[in-house]
């Protein structure tokens, strides 16, 4: 296999791990590069950033937050609503590399392939966004983030590997135990089924990407349609350009990740700055 036709896989990767690590260290060793968590942390303890869906859960809930946390959120914001909302799942979520090994197998064993009756809605994650704010407001508790697997995984990672005691064991196996819930869901019933679906984290970045930036562009002169694309894209659906149109992919469920245009031998696909600065060019 070329790199060409892995290297924003790989990018993704060294992304991920280089994040988990940072916060490992911080905890560990007391480096001061990025330290906390993916709920709320800092950058050399100066710069907070904040989960902007934590955060509503946390308004819902009455909770009084500090300002920290609210520029937290709205740095985070900006700068996801400039490269693409969802470019969390797939740059920054450690969930992520669970579910595309379960994508990677699916395609191996040939699951993709078999005829399957199970379905379910793409819109259940904005369901669930909507669900977790209401029970954030009966209970009082960030509902979502007692069993957000993101931060599970997260926190047993940065603080559950250099404590042990019977609590962070029992932690430690609780969480593995949701994310291989999470692997056998994608593998065996359902495409993506947690990241494309379910998960509320995500459908809150598509949202907050809705107008970004930063696109695939697809160039339809140069399609053979091949559909190699179709066939890694862990949103499909946002490619139905293909072969058809020279347009950009501006669905907000696409997770800029690269895929499809790492597999892409027909230099059909590729990134570049989205159609709102183009037409801004076009009308000076």
């Amino acid at each position: 296999m070329k790199f060409s036709n892995i290297k924003y896989l790989i990018l993704r990767r060294v992304s991920q791990l280089t994040i988990m690590f940072l916060y490992f260290a911080a905890n560990v060793w007391g480096w001061k590069i990025l330290q906390g968590n993916l709920s709320t942390s800092t950058i050399f303890s100066k710069i907070p950033l904040s989960d902007p869906f934590a955060l509503l859960q946390m308004l819902a809930a009455g909770a009084v937050v500090g300002v920290n946390v609210l520029i937290g959120a709205l740095i985070i914001s900006i700068f996801y609503g400039l490269i693409g909302g969802r470019a969390f799942c797939s740059w920054v979520c450690p969930i992520n590399m669970v579910t595309d090994l379960a994508a990677w197998l699916r395609r191996k064993l040939y699951i993709d392939k078999i005829e399957r009756k199970v379905w379910i809605s793409r819109n259940i994650r904005y369901y669930t966004i909507v669900i977790a704010l209401i029970v954030s407001a009966i209970t009082g508790l960030a509902a979502f983030e007692v069993i957000n697997p993101i931060t599970i995984l997260n926190r047993n990672i940065i603080y559950g590997i250099n404590i042990i005691n019977n609590t962070t064991v029992v932690a430690l196996g609780a969480g593995l135990g949701f994310v291989l819930v999470i692997f056998l869901f994608d593998l065996f019933v359902v495409k993506n089924g947690w990241c494309g679906h379910i998960c509320p984290v995500g459908g809150t970045y598509s949202l907050i990407g809705k107008f970004s930036l930063l696109r695939v562009k697809h160039t339809s002169e140069n399609c053979t349609l091949c559909m190699k694309c179709k066939e890694v894209c862990p949103e499909s659906q946002v490619l139905h350009m293909i072969g058809k149109d020279s347009i950009t992919v501006n669905d907000i469920e696409c997770t800029n990740c690269g895929r499809c245009i790492d597999v892409c031998d027909d230099d059909a696909l590729g990134f570049s700055i989205g159609k709102y600065i183009k037409k801004e060019k076009a009308k000076s």
